[in-house]
């Protein structure tokens, strides 16, 4: 069940642009979502941590955010263990919004953390790694726990993909403007992918988007080297935030 803190109607993010294409896949009978995997060069803005490259955070479409307190919520993770977003003052929290049946932009992602948390090194236990489900038609624990094994996310000690029923999961996304189109039970979901940075005292700090690309056969992927540049930055700015 959400928590009492969720609000909903907050001012403008300041949030990167990024562009998406929506792709019908006729033969496979879902709809996905692309996202185009370079951004233009620009200067940068102020605010990134100094360790953090301009083309890196070019990359990631990283911006600051007004530090405001991140809205509060109370979800059941895959282990079947409730998890409120204030149990976890005091340490930094990575979240992003998946789909359990996704396809398309989650594994890599997935991936995207996994790395992100060998790179921490000593700041690991610094650092919790959330998401929050975005498929109203796959809501049970054993979702998100099938999702977390396929994925190896079991390799990162604090990580919780976290899920409840449709109304509690419905106010978080509202909360974090995130939009989401569930086309059906078994379709891959259209939806926001935003990474939020949330300091230890659980303020929103940095906004990240993640990227895919899709090959010819619609299959998606992101560069080796451009993964391993995402896991690095997201462990670049989780340390900045637990320094």
């Amino acid at each position: 069940m959400s928590g009492p803190s969720l609000r909903r109607g907050r001012g403008p993010v300041i949030i990167a642009a990024a562009v998406a294409v929506l792709l019908v896949a006729a033969s496979a009978g879902y709809v996905v979502i692309r996202v185009r995997q370079h951004q233009a060069a620009g200067p940068r803005e102020s605010g990134l941590p100094a360790s953090v490259s301009t083309s890196l955070a070019n990359l990631m479409q990283l911006s600051p955010v007004p530090v405001t307190s991140a809205p509060g919520f109370t979800l059941t993770d895959q282990g079947g263990q409730a998890m409120s977003l204030a149990s976890l003052r005091g340490r930094v929290v990575v979240l992003e919004f998946m789909d359990p049946h996704c396809t398309d932009i989650c594994p890599i992602v997935s991936q995207e953390f996994t790395d992100a948390y060998r790179d921490l090194g000593a700041s690991a236990p610094h650092v919790v790694f959330l998401a929050v489900n975005v498929n109203r038609y796959h809501l049970q624990v054993a979702d998100v726990a099938a999702f977390t094994g396929e994925q190896r996310l079991t390799t990162i000690p604090a990580w919780h993909f976290l899920t409840g029923s449709y109304p509690s999961l419905r106010a978080v996304w509202q909360a974090y403007q995130i939009e989401v189109d569930a086309p059906g039970p078994d379709a891959d979901v259209i939806h926001s992918s935003q990474m939020y940075f949330i300091d230890p005292q659980g303020r929103e700090r940095f906004l990240a988007n993640p990227m895919v690309d899709h090959n010819a056969s619609g299959s998606s992927y992101l560069p080796a080297n451009q993964l391993a540049s995402w896991g690095q930055g997201i462990a670049l700015v989780a340390r900045h935030l637990a320094a």
